[in-house]
């Protein structure tokens, strides 16, 4: 059976979270305009197909800005802006998203991230539940629709932005979370589920599990996997690459650098915790999946470490088991990028995301 193409993303470094020695600053990859604009011309140079702004309240630069900013460079590569919801109000939300889409040409996607309002605490279910609230708003405004929304957290009656999307319809939400409470907000809500790196069994698990819940919804879902990537000439030279990352950290700092997230102690980040507590000594959890990056990030923690041949093997290996779209991302960001761009992105069937 012929594989429908995936789509190849990287990562553009908003959150302060580019280095050429994990948990160690550089003031040549701080964030700031200059060095996350240069990142994603690199991947729009190298062929990827998007490119991931992440978001983050307290670190880094301002991601809705900086995709504004960017977009009328771009001449063919999509945005995935993430957006925090409890930062947010939803109404103004679709109109910067309709807006920054008119600038791209009609080439914008949306990462949805369940935060809480910087300062609140809000459990789990109520969180999601405002998240999910959120995903409807939007997909209604961007699709031209009138809103009549009667919700636990919003209560709205508008009409459509006048500014509108180029295709007239809501851009793909992507969205992730392991959390029973998020998995529902996935599967009635989202357009991608996005998942961190773990062991090929548990993703062949939660791809189930995600396609029974959004059935019952009388939904299907696409699958993004979000990891790092180690590619070099050879499976020694990638071993080396990886373990050269971590030569200058120590456990304290690596330790006040996932502090510093705002998920930090999340379902997700507490299952990278538990992948890399699985590992054997030398940091692998499985074959090429290399969990050394999670002891100085609090988020996807894992890295897929070889050469061309076995990047590509485990990418296709992740295809087979329903993965639709790949985030990657390495250290240091734009130079990982041109050498993933060169080695592996041309032997793999990659476009954007169609749904």
């Amino acid at each position: 059976m012929t594989k429908a193409p995936c789509e190849i993303s990287w990562f553009s470094a908003l959150c302060d979270d580019d280095y050429e020695f994990l948990g160690v600053p550089d003031d040549k990859l701080k964030s700031s305009w200059e060095h996350c604009r240069d990142i994603v011309m690199q991947a729009e140079s190298g062929g990827f197909d998007n490119i991931l702004l992440p978001s983050g309240y307290a670190l880094g630069i301002d991601t809705t800005a900086f995709a504004a900013a960017i977009a009328p460079m771009l001449k063919r590569m999509r945005l995935l802006m993430a957006v925090r919801i409890g930062e947010t109000w939803p109404p103004q939300l679709a109109r910067q998203i309709a807006t920054i889409d008119r600038l791209l040409g009609g080439r914008l996607t949306v990462n949805i991230i369940s935060s809480e309002m910087p300062g609140e605490t809000l459990g789990s279910a109520p969180r999601y539940a405002r998240t999910f609230e959120a995903m409807q708003i939007l997909k209604t405004m961007l699709n031209g629709e009138s809103l009549d929304h009667d919700g636990e957290f919003w209560k709205l009656k508008l009409d459509p932005p006048r500014v509108g999307t180029v295709s007239g319809k809501a851009p793909l939400l992507y969205f992730g979370g392991l959390s029973p409470d998020a998995r529902e907000a996935a599967a009635k809500g989202c357009d991608v589920y996005l998942m961190w790196p773990d062991k090929e069994e548990t993703v062949r698990e939660i791809i189930a599990d995600m396609t029974a819940r959004a059935a019952k919804h009388g939904r299907t879902l696409k699958f993004g996997y979000r990891a790092h990537v180690v590619v070099r000439d050879t499976e020694t030279e990638a071993r080396t690459a990886a373990e050269r990352l971590l030569s200058k950290l120590d456990a304290q700092t690596g330790a006040a650098i996932k502090a510093k997230s705002l998920d930090s102690t999340s379902v997700g980040v507490n299952a990278q915790v538990a992948l890399r507590e699985s590992a054997s000594d030398d940091g692998y959890a499985e074959a090429n999946l290399w969990t050394g990056i999670g002891r100085a990030r609090s988020g996807c923690g894992a890295a897929v470490v070889g050469d061309p041949d076995q990047v590509l093997a485990k990418l296709e290996r992740y295809r087979d088991m329903g993965i639709d779209a790949f985030i990657l991302s390495g250290y240091p960001h734009a130079a990982e990028a041109d050498l993933f761009a060169r080695h592996v992105l041309p032997k793999i069937e990659h476009g954007p995301l169609v749904i």
